[in-house]
C-alpha cells in the first residue's frame, strides 16, 4: 500500500483497463435494479424556486439585495427539510456562504435545495442558487450553502427516517455530511481554542491614526416587531428573514466606515440559539470590528424580548459578515483602518485578525476540490480541524464514486481501479473473520504497520494532535530502481460511525511540518488521499477496504499489479488479514470505548 497520489495519467492505461469488468455490475447490481440514474429520476426532497428579480428586490446598484435571497434559500430549505420529515422545521444553523456572482434586475434566480443526510432529530440541506439572463441565455452559479434544520412537534419526539442515497453525487453529500456535522458540534470550541492560542500582530499603534475611523462611529442598533408576515405556519420567526435583517444592519455599518455602498462577499456560520415568535422585538446591533486593506469584518448580534419592561433579553444569533467596496470595474477599494475603543472593542478587533486567517484557511480547505490543491498542507492549529475534516471527507467522496472497475479476484481479494480526468486510483477489498470495531483499533494504530506491510519500514509518532487526529513520519523503502527510500509526513484521521451502516474510517493525507523538512537521506513523498474503510458484515465479520490514488512516479508499479504481473498487492492484503486475526483478541479492554 504504497502513499502516493498523482494528478496525471490517463494515458498508455487503456490496454490495461479495457477488459475490466465494472464494481457497479459486480457488487451493485442490486443498485441498478432499484433505479436508474438519469433525467428521469429526481430526488423526493428536491424543491425548486424560480424568481424573476425585480426592483423591489434590489439595492442601489439594481442587483438583488443578498437580504433577500437569504430569505429565499432559507425558505427552499424548509420546505425541503419538511418534506423529508412530514412534520414543520426550523432553522438550526447555515454554514458559511461565499458570494461567487451578483444577480441583477431583470435577471432570473434559481434556487434547489435538497436533503443530504437526516440525522435522529436534525437534518442537513443543501442548497445551490444560480442566475440566468433570460436575453443572452447565460448561467452563473452564486453561491452554495449548507443549511441544519430541527424537525419539531409539539407533544412527540421525532425520530427522522433515513436517507437512501441513489446517485453518486447523492452518497458522496450523504457521506461526508457526516464529517460536517462533527465539525459544526465543535466549531465553538474550536475557535475559542484557535483565539486563545493565536497570537495577532499588533499593529494598531503601527497605523496613521489621522486616517483611522473611530469603531464606535460604525456601530448600528435597529429595533424589528416580528409581526404575522415575518414568521411561519408555527408562529416563529423565519430564519431567512432574521437573517436579512441582519445583513441590513451590518451593510449600514459597513457604509459608515467606507462612506460608500460596501458589497456582502461572505458570511460566516449562523447558529440560531433560540426561536423568537411573533409578538418579540428583535434588537440588531452591527459594528465594524476590524478593516483590512480591501475587506471588512462586521460583527451582528441578534437579541430578543416580549415586553419593554424586561430588563433580560435573550441571545438570538450572531455573525460575522465580510464586505468589499467594488470601484468601477467590480475592484476592491482601498479601505480606511479601523481605530477600536479600548477593551471590548481591541478584543473584538484581535480576534477578527484571527478569524479573517482562520476563514482563509478554511474556506481554501474546506472548500478547494481536491485537483485544486497542492499535496501537502502545511499543519498548524488554526488549520487542524479543517485538514481533518478534508482529510476524511475525501476518502469517503473516493469511496462513494460509481465507476470502480473490477481488475482483477484472487483468494477472495478484489482490486478494483479507477480512471478520472486528473487522478487514478486502485482499491484493495476483502471479507475479514474480525469484528469491525477491532480492526478499527489495529489498522487505526499506524505504528504497527510494518509488523504486515511491507512498503511500511518505520513510523514514528510525531504528534497525537487529539483522540482522533495524529501526525507520523513514515519511512519506506525504494521502490523499483529508486535509489533513495521515500519518507512521509501523514495525518491520519480516524473517525467512528455516525449511524448505522457508516463504516469505520481511517483516512491518511500529507502535511508539511517544519521540524520534519526534506532531508538528502530519503526521497520525499506525498500522498492527497488513501486510507481504510470498514464496514460491519454481521457477527465477527468485517469488510476492509483500502483506497489510494496514484502518482506518476508508482506508476509503473501500481499498473503491473493492477494488470496481474505481480501479486504484491494480494500479498501484503493477505498480510493485513493475517495481522488482525492474530491480533482480534488483543484489544478487549479498548472495544468498550467504540
Amino acid at each position: 500500500m504504497i502513499q502516493n497520489v498523482g494528478n496525471h495519467l490517463r494515458r498508455g492505461l487503456a490496454s490495461v483497463f479495457s477488459s475490466r469488468t465494472s464494481r457497479k455490475s459486480v457488487s451493485r447490481a442490486g443498485d441498478d435494479n432499484d433505479m436508474e440514474e438519469g433525467e428521469g429520476y429526481r430526488n423526493p426532497t428536491e424543491v425548486q424556486m424560480s424568481q424573476l428579480v425585480l426592483p423591489c428586490h434590489t439595492n442601489h446598484r439594481g442587483e438583488l439585495s443578498v437580504g433577500q435571497l437569504l430569505k429565499w434559500i432559507d425558505t427552499m430549505a424548509c420546505l425541503s427539510a419538511e418534506r423529508h420529515a412530514g412534520c414543520p422545521c426550523v432553522t438550526a444553523s447555515m454554514d458559511d456562504i461565499y458570494f461567487e456572482h451578483t444577480i441583477s434586475v431583470g435577471q432570473v434566480v434559481n434556487i434547489k435545495a435538497k436533503v443530504n443526510r437526516a440525522f435522529n432529530s436534525s437534518m442537513e440541506v443543501g442548497i445551490q442558487v444560480a442566475s440566468e439572463d433570460l436575453c443572452s441565455e447565460k448561467q452563473w452559479n452564486v453561491c452554495k450553502a449548507l443549511a441544519t434544520f430541527v424537525a419539531h412537534r409539539e407533544l412527540t419526539k421525532v425520530k427522522l427516517k433515513q436517507i437512501t442515497p441513489r446517485t453518486e453525487e447523492e452518497k458522496t453529500e450523504h457521506s461526508v455530511a457526516a464529517e460536517r456535522r462533527r465539525m459544526r458540534l465543535v466549531y465553538a470550541d474550536t475557535i475559542k481554542g484557535l483565539l486563545a492560542n493565536y497570537a495577532i500582530q499588533e499593529d494598531l499603534d503601527s497605523r496613521d491614526c489621522s486616517c483611522m475611523v473611530p469603531a464606535e462611529k460604525t456601530r448600528v442598533e435597529s429595533v424589528e416587531l416580528v409581526l404575522p408576515p415575518h414568521a411561519n405556519h408555527q408562529g416563529n420567526t423565519f430564519g431567512g428573514q432574521i437573517m436579512a435583517w441582519m445583513e441590513n444592519v451590518a451593510t449600514i455599518a459597513a457604509s459608515r466606515l467606507c462612506r460608500g455602498h460596501p458589497t456582502l462577499k461572505a458570511i460566516e456560520m449562523f447558529h440560531f440559539r433560540g426561536p423568537s415568535q411573533v409578538g418579540d422585538r428583535l434588537v440588531l446591533k452591527a459594528i465594524v470590528n476590524n478593516a483590512f486593506k480591501h475587506s471588512m469584518e462586521v460583527g451582528v448580534c441578534v437579541e430578543a424580548y416580549r415586553q419593554e419592561a424586561e430588563t433580560h433579553r435573550r441571545h438570538i444569533n450572531s455573525a460575522f459578515m465580510t464586505f468589499v467596496v467594488l470601484d468601477a470595474d467590480d475592484q476592491p477599494q482601498m479601505l480606511p483602518w479601523i481605530r477600536p475603543q479600548p477593551g471590548e472593542g481591541e478584543r473584538r478587533y484581535r480576534e477578527a485578525s484571527a478569524r479573517k486567517k482562520i476563514r482563509l484557511d478554511r474556506k481554501y480547505i474546506v472548500s478547494c476540490k481536491q485537483a485544486e490543491m497542492p499535496l501537502s498542507v502545511p499543519w498548524d492549529p488554526s488549520n487542524q480541524v479543517y485538514l481533518s475534516y478534508n482529510n476524511v471527507s475525501s476518502l469517503k467522496m473516493l469511496m462513494a464514486k460509481d465507476d470502480w472497475v473490477l481488475s482483477s479476484e484472487i483468494s477472495q481479494v478484489r482490486l478494483y481501479s479507477l480512471e478520472e480526468d486528473k487522478f487514478f486510483s486502485f482499491h484493495l477489498e476483502m471479507v475479514v473473520h474480525v469484528d469491525a470495531a477491532q480492526a478499527f483499533l489495529l489498522l487505526s494504530d499506524l505504528q504497527r504497520r510494518p509488523e504486515w506491510d511491507k512498503h511500511y519500514r518505520s513510523v514514528e509518532l510525531v504528534q497525537q494532535v487529539d483522540e482522533d487526529d495524529a501526525i507520523y513520519h513514515i519511512i519506506s523503502p525504494a521502490l523499483g530502481r529508486d535509489a533513495k527510500p521515500q519518507d512521509f509526513v501523514i495525518l491520519a484521521s480516524r473517525r467512528k460511525p455516525c449511524d448505522n451502516g457508516d463504516p469505520y474510517v481511517i483516512a491518511m493525507r500529507s502535511v508539511t511540518l517544519p521540524t520534519y523538512c526534506e532531508t538528502p537521506e530519503y526521497r520525499r513523498a506525498e500522498t492527497l488521499c488513501s486510507g481504510f474503510c470498514l464496514w460491519r458484515e454481521g457477527d465477527q465479520l468485517t469488510k476492509v477496504s483500502y483506497y489510494n490514488q496514484v502518482s506518476p512516479d508508482i506508476l509503473n508499479y501500481v499498473t503491473t499489479n493492477v494488470s496481474g504481473l505481480s501479486s504484491e498487492f494480494y500479498t501484503t492484503f493477505k498480510a493485513c488479514e493475517r495481522f488482525l486475526l492474530d491480533n482480534r483478541n488483543d484489544l478487549a479492554p479498548s472495544l468498550q470505548t467504540l
